[in-house]
C-alpha cells in the first residue's frame, strides 16, 4: 500500500465493497448481497485500489484472496464502516429523540390549574412522548414560541402576534371567588350572581393590561368601576392568596376552580351577562404541527369542557 500522506477520497461504499467481495470471496455475490451489478462491484473495488495506490485482491479464475495491502485494509475498513454506522445510530437516536420531546408553554395557573393531571392523563395515553412544560407569564409564551423554545403555548392572547398563529381551544366562565369568613358556603360552589353585585364589594384585581383583566375592566366599566384603585397583583394565584387573607374578592376564570374551593373560598359564577374567556393554543406560522402537539390539546380542551360553563 503507499505510504504516501496525501489524502484519499475513499467513500463508505467503496469500503463496504470492498468488505462484502471479502467476506463471500465472490464478486458476483457480493454485488447480489449489495444490489450492484457485478461491473458495479468491481468499478467500486477498482476506485478503492486507485485510492489507496496497491491492489487488493488476487484473482483466478477459481478464488479471490487478499494481497498483503488488502489483509492490512480490511481491520481499517471494518473499524470505519463500524464506527460510521454507530454515528448513523445516535443520530437516528438523537432525532427520534427530539421527536418524542414535546415542549410546552403555559401561564402559571393554567400550568398550576390544569396541565398537571393533563399531563399524567397524557403520559398513560402516550407512553413515547415526554412533555416538557414552562410555566411562564403571557408575553414570555408568546416568545418562546416564536423563538422555537415551545412547540406550542397556552394562553389569554388578546393581540396577535407577527409570526404567530393562534387559534381559540376553550372557553372558561368569568367567575367572583369571596373570603372564606364572607361567603356562607366556603369552600363550595354556589348559585351564579349578577355583576351587579360587585358594585359595592372590595376587589382585589389582575394588572389593567393583563390580557384577562382586560375583558373584566369592560363589563366593570358597566358599573362605574372600571380603572379604580385598588391593589393589583401580577398572578392569579397571589390574587386567589390575598382573597383567602379577606383582602377584597376578585374575578377570574373558571379554570381556578378546583384551587379556590380547594382553599376554602366562596366561589359562584357571574351572569347578566354570563362572560367567557378563550384560551388560546400558539404555534409558530408556517411550522408543521407534531401529532403529539394537537393531541395534548385536544386533552387540555377535554379537561377544560368538564368545568362548570
Amino acid at each position: 500500500m503507499n505510504s504516501s500522506s496525501k489524502l484519499m477520497n475513499v467513500s463508505t461504499r467503496q469500503l463496504h465493497a470492498f468488505l462484502e467481495v471479502t467476506r463471500l470471496q465472490s464478486f458476483a455475490k457480493a454485488a447480489e448481497q449489495v444490489h450492484l451489478s457485478p461491473s458495479g462491484m468491481s468499478m467500486l473495488v477498482k476506485e478503492l485500489e486507485d485510492q489507496v495506490g496497491a491492489r487488493l485482491f488476487d484473482r483466478t479464475t477459481r478464488s479471490i484472496t487478499l494481497t498483503d495491502a488488502g489483509r492490512r485494509l480490511q481491520p481499517v475498513a471494518e473499524r470505519v464502516v463500524g464506527e460510521l454506522r454507530a454515528l448513523g445510530a445516535v443520530l437516528d437516536g438523537n432525532e427520534a429523540a427530539v421527536r418524542s420531546r414535546l415542549l410546552v408553554a403555559a401561564t402559571p395557573m393554567i400550568s398550576a390549574s390544569l396541565l398537571p393531571e393533563v399531563i399524567r392523563g397524557f403520559a398513560h395515553s402516550h407512553p413515547g412522548v415526554q412533555v416538557q412544560l414552562s410555566d411562564v407569564e403571557v408575553g414570555t409564551v408568546r416568545q418562546r414560541v416564536l423563538d422555537g423554545e415551545a412547540d406550542i403555548g397556552f394562553g389569554f392572547f388578546v393581540k396577535p402576534a407577527v409570526g404567530l398563529s393562534r387559534q381559540p381551544l376553550c372557553k372558561f366562565r368569568l367567575m367572583r371567588i369571596s373570603p372564606p369568613d364572607a361567603a356562607h358556603t366556603s369552600g363550595q360552589l354556589s348559585d351564579s350572581q349578577p355583576w351587579s353585585r360587585l358594585k359595592d364589594v372590595p376587589l382585589v384585581s389582575l394588572p389593567s393590561g393583563n390580557p384577562i383583566q382586560v375583558v373584566i375592566e369592560k363589563q366593570l366599566s358597566r358599573l362605574g368601576l372600571a380603572h379604580q384603585e385598588r391593589p393589583r397583583m401580577n398572578l392569579i394565584g397571589t390574587l386567589i392568596g390575598m382573597v383567602r387573607a379577606g383582602r377584597g374578592s376578585a374575578i377570574v376564570p373558571s379554570f381556578a376552580l378546583e384551587e379556590c374551593l380547594r382553599q376554602g373560598l366562596g366561589v359562584a359564577m357571574l351572569r347578566e351577562p354570563v362572560v367567557h374567556l378563550d384560551l388560546y393554543l400558539a404555534y409558530r406560522r408556517g411550522t408543521q404541527q407534531k401529532p403529539a402537539a394537537m393531541a395534548f390539546a385536544e386533552a387540555l380542551r377535554e379537561a377544560a369542557m368538564r368545568l362548570p360553563a
